[in-house]
């Protein structure tokens, strides 16, 4: 092991509960060990997961979210005992690995609850809440410290609270807490004055306008979360560790308002000053650690950054407030390894806290152990796999609620990356019996994962690339200064196909599939830009043109097309210090599908501060020696001024040749998507060869 890392591998204690190294993996929606958006239960499937990650040598985990209630069905978490027992058999298990678990409980989501199409209609329509009520009690699930509005549609209203509800979870929290104990379970962690759900909406201000004892001074607006360690430590003993999920600092500017890194702004949540005096008072009330980072689901990037945010991007806070406790203080948020050993060493922080790597490569912590540092799968933050909870103004301008399929819903913590994430039994490499000859054509992603299954399978693969690169249109796609994650993934996939001793032919376009002496062929030819019809195009820069640097740009730049690559190269433009303008025929930016809020939020917020010029219901009509002619949803037309106009318009499939018995699809040729589209139908094809 590289010595900068060694102080990530020190034993250290929470409360009298040592651990091993100071590496925390911290909790995930839809990893919980009692499952996710159903009846509670033991789930196998998320005790096989944080099993694996105890055996590659995590010192600390901390399981998703545990409802203190039932999301459907509204039964109480402590409610049937069968489940507590199987977790006893789990700990005995997990323990021979010498990590420890910690079992995350929540009160609840208020307005951070991402409500749906059918919730928002139930928000309005009492008849239906009522038929809903039984499995599905939309009331109860927003209810929240005050009347607010929910952060994923703003047209619907949280009822506060009552105060018999409120000493219900605190009971539920330490009738919980003590199956947990006599299960085995080395502590609890309480979610959560963080992220700005249910707890932390009794906290903060601008959440919070109650006159009763839970509202008002800083002391009750506390007591909630105060009340429920204090009832803990009544029923499990003060030896029982508790953590406390804590936001030191909420981002946040007001309701749907995050502040950027860097931002002057007045804050509505929970300030500096205050998180200074709130940490204490948190330690004192009776909680052990503290699990740190920052945001609320109105500044969302800051919890789960997306791939924009900096490196580390909490640190600086975690290790300022540390100063205010004696507690162990562990820091969340894009940490790397080596700058978190870094401020462990220097005593400013007690642990580094890591989520989402996890899900790209179980075995992380072990190959950082073993200095195999490249064999690390990356996380990138997409999260178009494990928290692809969208939300955006629709045709009408009104916020379309969590625009996410139910199969996702249910199924959160999966991995665009790598499919077998929370999915074992679907996604596995098994071994052929019958090893054939196969040919892939196209060294993209979707290629290479489709090479890299079958060579694990035992199959003979060749890929057939007629360029000199590997990587296809994802080496544009990783192009600006902040896909450096996208470019360190390019880099594993070039020393996996060494590895797997998988021969690739560059500077090699096949014309006929039957020239290449294979039983199986793969067509993996990516897509086409999509052309647009309209007077000028011809003097356009199509997307990748400009991100692989194959047309320059000048000073004030057009970029035709609000989707993700268009926002995504309007912040590169900015970044380099250009002038961009983004024309967009939709209501919103960004207004698709299966592209986490967290990600697009950040881009809209950035835009907005910097005044970036953003054209919404609005279409291209000409391209002109001046700019371009656009037309509005009046239907007036508008001159906008520019030296460039970059095109992103979107791709549509590109198969080089037609499928047939031995010849199969793979990636964007199949049909345009994200990555998560490209490798998980890369495996459906490999696993059936």
């Amino acid at each position: 092991m590289q010595e900068k890392f060694q102080p990530l591998f020190t034993p250290w204690k929470i409360g009298n509960v040592e651990i091993k190294n100071r590496i925390v993996m911290t909790s995930m929606g839809g990893t919980s060990i009692f499952g996710w958006m159903e009846p509670n239960h033991f789930d196998q499937e998320a005790a096989n997961f944080l099993l694996e990650r105890a055996k590659n040598n995590v010192g600390l985990i901390l399981p998703g979210i545990a409802p203190i209630r039932d999301i459907l069905l509204g039964k109480w978490l402590y409610q049937g005992k069968g489940k507590f027992k199987k977790l006893k058999e789990f700990m005995d298990e997990f323990h021979k690995t010498g990590c420890k678990l910690f079992i995350q409980l929540t009160a609840g989501f208020g307005r951070s609850l991402a409500i749906n199409d059918i919730m928002v209609k139930a928000g309005h329509n009492k008849a239906l809440a009522t038929v809903l009520k039984p499995i599905l009690n939309v009331d109860y699930l927003t209810a929240s410290a005050s009347n607010t509005p929910n952060r994923w549609e703003e047209t619907c209203y949280s009822r506060p609270m009552t105060k018999k509800e409120i000493a219900q979870i605190v009971e539920a929290f330490a009738k919980t807490a003590k199956l947990c104990m006599d299960a085995g379970v080395d502590g609890v962690e309480i979610h959560a004055v963080h992220e700005g759900y249910l707890l932390d909406q009794f906290t903060m201000k601008y959440t919070n306008q109650r006159t009763d004892e839970y509202g008002g001074s800083f002391e009750n607006r506390y007591r909630f979360p105060v009340e429920i360690v204090q009832a803990i430590k009544e029923r499990c003993g003060k030896d029982f560790p508790v953590s406390l999920r804590y936001s030191i600092v909420s981002k946040t500017k007001g309701f749907g308002e995050g502040a950027l890194p860097g931002e002057e702004y007045v804050e509505v949540g929970r300030d500096m000053e205050e998180s200074e005096r709130a940490a204490k008072y948190l330690q004192d009330a009776g909680y052990d650690m503290l699990n740190c980072d920052n945001g609320t689901y109105d500044a969302w990037y800051w919890a789960h950054p997306a791939p924009y945010m900096p490196m580390n991007c909490n640190l600086a806070d975690a290790e300022h407030i540390s100063k205010f406790v004696d507690i162990p203080v562990v820091c969340a948020g894009r940490m790397e390894p080596e700058v978190g050993a870094k401020s462990i060493a220097e005593g400013k922080i007690d642990a580094m806290g890591v989520a989402r790597p996890f899900l790209a490569d179980p075995e992380w912590v072990t190959k950082l152990m073993n200095d195999d540092l490249a064999s690390i799968r990356p996380c990138i933050c997409c999260h178009n796999a494990c928290f692809n909870m969208a939300s955006y103004k629709g045709g009408n301008g009104v916020m379309v609620g969590n625009d996410q399929s139910l199969f996702d819903n249910a199924g959160m913590a999966r991995c665009a990356l790598n499919p077998q994430t929370m999915q074992s039994k679907k996604y596995k490499i098994v071994p052929t019996s019958a090893p054939k000859k196969v040919a892939v054509i196209g060294a993209g992603i979707g290629g290479m994962e489709a090479a890299r299954v079958l060579a694990l399978r035992g199959h003979d693969v060749e890929i057939y690339e007629k360029s000199d690169k590997l990587g296809g249109v994802f080496i544009a796609a990783a192009a600006p200064e902040f896909k450096e994650k996208d470019r360190e993934l390019l880099d594993w996939y070039a020393k996996e196909m060494a590895d797997l001793n998988i021969k690739i032919n560059f500077n090699t376009e096949v014309k006929d599939v039957n020239s290449l002496n294979a039983d199986k062929v793969i067509v993996a030819t990516g897509a086409k830009a999509r052309k647009l019809n309209v007077k000028g195009i011809e003097n356009t820069i199509e997307a990748c043109e400009y991100l692989l640097g194959e047309k320059e740009v000048g000073e004030n730049v057009i970029v035709v097309g609000g989707g993700l690559s268009g926002c995504e190269i309007a912040l590169d433009l900015y970044n380099k210090g250009k002038k961009p303008t983004v024309v967009e025929m939709k209501s919103d930016l960004i207004a698709v599908k299966g592209v986490c809020l967290a990600n697009t939020s950040y881009l809209r917020d950035f835009f907005a501060l910097n005044k970036v010029p953003v054209y919404l219901k609005t279409k291209l009509k000409e391209v002109t020696e001046k700019g371009v002619i656009v037309v509005d949803e009046n239907g007036n037309e508008i001159e906008i001024a520019g030296d460039s106009v970059i095109v992103s318009a979107g791709y549509v499939p590109a198969p080089a040749f037609k499928k047939g018995s031995n010849v199969y699809y793979v990636g964007d040729c199949n049909g345009v998507g994200n990555l998560r589209t490209v490798i998980w139908r890369a495996w459906d094809v490999a696993m059936k060869i």
